[in-house]
């Protein structure tokens, strides 16, 4: 009896999920715990977009018929959500607009994930050698690493910095670790 293998496309829907949940819990929290969660959603968001970004819209824009026509909306909405990330963390959680600003993110993040799953992710897994999928799934695992809690080496000083802090610095920090773990293979910079 064999047992199929977790591709990419398995690990991407279960963090759309993940995301979501991250976004009702900040929603809920109060205090540092919504700071923490905060943090935890733009880690999360700067691994998963990360990913994405790199090896997934890539391939969807190589292998889909249309990908060179969907995929640059796509992109586009990654990088109103990585501006709004940036907005919402300069507002800080206790800026009485942060909240509202919040809810406008998450409606654009659900609406961007539902648009990858059915006109990206499903097909995909149609159009893909299921063995370039976990190899994608491999790198993945290895960005997994980067949870928010982990900590990693600062390349300057040699101390320890987790995935935390402005956005557009979280996003970078992934994106240099995920080349890293990808050996530089089909890693877009």
């Amino acid at each position: 009896m064999t047992t199929a293998r977790q591709d990419v496309i398995d690990t991407l829907l279960g963090q759309h999920q993940q995301i979501k949940l991250l976004f009702a819990q900040v929603e809920s929290a109060t205090r540092e715990h919504k700071q923490e969660l905060f943090t935890e959603l733009v880690a999360t968001l700067a691994v998963h977009e990360t990913v994405e970004q790199h090896l997934v819209h890539p391939l969807a824009e190589r292998d889909l018929p249309d990908g060179p026509k969907l995929v640059p909306a796509r992109l586009a909405e990654e990088d109103e959500a990585r501006q709004a990330l940036s907005d919402l963390y300069a507002r800080g959680v206790a800026d009485a607009g942060f909240d509202a600003q919040l809810a406008v993110l998450r409606d654009a993040v659900a609406a961007h994930a539902e648009a990858e799953e059915e006109l990206e992710f499903l097909r995909l897994r149609e159009v893909t050698d299921p063995a370039e999928l976990a190899r994608m799934e491999a790198v993945v695992q290895a960005a997994q690493l980067l949870a928010p809690s982990a900590a990693h080496p600062d390349v300057a000083t040699g101390e320890s910095r987790p995935l935390a802090g402005p956005p557009d610095e979280v996003f970078d920090r992934v994106r240099e670790l995920l080349a890293q773990s990808a050996g530089g293979s089909g890693v877009r910079s």
